[in-house]
C-alpha cells in the first residue's frame, strides 16, 4: 500500500528540476518561511488505506511573485497571472505525461489564491490518485 509519504515524493520527483520556476520544489511545510521565491510545493490531503483502489487527492501549489500595475490611474498589486499560467502548464504537462505502473494521477481542480503574508499568488491544483497496486 501507498502512504502519503509515497504520493508526495512521487509528486516530488516529477517536478522537482523539471520546471522553469525560479525557486525551490519543497513537500509539506518545507518551503522556507517568508519565501518570495517561485516555489512549487506538494502535498497530500488524503489517501486510503488497506483497500485497492487507493483513492487520494494531493496538492501542488505553484507560487509566483505578484506585480505592479496601473488599475484606473492608481498603482495596485497583482497576480502575475502570465508566469502562473505558465508554471502551471508545465506541471500539468508533467503529471499528464507521467508513465507510472498501477498508479493513476488525474488532474483535477485548478485555482488561483492570495497568500497576503509574502505578495505573492499561488496556483493550486489538485491531483486526484487512483492507486492499482500495492
Amino acid at each position: 500500500m501507498k502512504t502519503t509519504f509515497d504520493t508526495d515524493g512521487i509528486l516530488f520527483d516529477l517536478l522537482n528540476g523539471k520546471m522553469t520556476n525560479k525557486g525551490g520544489c519543497y513537500v509539506g511545510d518545507d518551503r522556507p518561511e517568508n519565501s518570495t521565491s517561485e516555489d512549487v510545493v506538494v502535498n497530500t490531503i488524503d489517501l486510503t488505506q488497506d483497500c485497492l483502489p487507493q483513492i487520494g487527492t494531493s496538492n501542488i501549489n505553484i507560487y509566483v511573485q505578484d506585480t505592479s500595475k496601473k488599475i484606473n490611474g492608481k498603482m495596485q498589486i497583482s497576480a502575475n497571472r502570465t508566469r502562473l499560467k505558465s508554471l502551471a502548464k508545465e506541471a500539468l504537462e508533467l503529471v499528464r505525461n507521467a508513465n507510472l505502473e498501477g498508479l493513476m494521477i488525474i488532474p483535477g481542480n485548478m485555482t488561483i489564491m492570495y497568500e497576503p503574508n509574502t505578495k505573492q499568488h499561488f496556483a493550486n491544483i489538485r491531483i486526484d490518485w487512483n492507486i492499482q497496486i500495492e
